[in-house]
């Protein structure tokens, strides 16, 4: 077996081409690969069907890709602070399916794990369920692609919306320490969607802030198993981003 370590993110995602599909770990701007997602700005790759809990915001993580329109598409819980991805989307220029938060985790988790749909209340009653959700739009307003109906069964009393697990080409996380091996240790927030991406891509690149050798990570420790993970890269300690910086003044201070 040849090693899962690369030299710089722009060799961890060289193969990455135009067309493909990928899962982004992270939550906001907390835990999102971002040297993996500039490597992917500057390659140039388009026409990208991107899974993500939201999409950056207008400068910073999957931002970036956007303002570079290579991504066709994306499946995601929220617009975020990203006014870049609600004016492409508004515009007819981006499909987006929007998702309720834990279908979307779940989808993720049940291909990883192989299951291929499941049940789920959430969003029965509604568009979510019953169709109709505007995925794109034409240039004048109109919806051009419309989310069509999904299966609906009763499970007892309770009716409940089948979601299919989504597998990807690829899968970009960030962990802020790993082995070569690639088994991941995840910081605070940044275990609620790394893992699930990870898990969820055929071929898995993580970004280490910190990179070891196998052995010195404790394995209680481990959130995610190296046989999930293909390729792995070391970038540094990671800048951690602020979406919306509040300050209160201090009493007294000059103003």
């Amino acid at each position: 077996m040849g090693t899962k370590v690369f030299d710089t993110p722009a060799a961890a995602v060289a193969d990455v081409s135009d067309g493909a599909t990928i899962a982004v770990g992270g939550f906001g701007l907390c835990g999102i690969p971002d040297a993996l997602i500039r490597a992917l700005v500057e390659s140039g790759v388009g026409d990208l069907e991107v899974f993500s809990n939201n999409c950056g915001v207008d400068d910073h993580g999957l931002g970036l890709l956007l303002n570079a329109r290579q991504i066709r598409r994306v499946t995601a819980s929220y617009v975020g602070e990203n006014k870049e991805f609600a004016r492409q989307y508004l515009a007819g220029e981006l499909e987006v399916e929007l998702t309720p938060q834990g279908t979307l985790a779940e989808r993720l988790r049940a291909g990883g794990a192989g299951i291929p749909a499941f049940f789920t209340p959430a969003g029965v009653g509604t568009p979510v369920a019953d169709g109709g959700l505007p995925w794109r739009y034409h240039v004048d307003g109109s919806v051009a692609v419309a989310s069509p109906p999904k299966e609906t069964r009763a499970f007892g009393d309770k009716r409940y919306v089948m979601e299919e697990g989504i597998t990807a080409h690829f899968a970009l996380v960030h962990a802020v320490k790993g082995d070569t091996a690639g088994n991941l240790i995840f910081d605070k927030t940044a275990m609620n969607f790394n893992p699930l991406a990870a898990m969820a891509g055929k071929v898995t690149i993580a970004q280490v802030e910190e990179l070891v050798e196998p052995g010195e990570l404790d394995p209680a420790q481990v959130h995610l198993p190296g046989i999930f993970v293909q390729r792995i890269v070391e970038t540094g300690p990671q800048d951690k981003r602020i979406e919306k910086r509040t300050v209160q003044a201090t009493e007294g201070a000059a103003r």
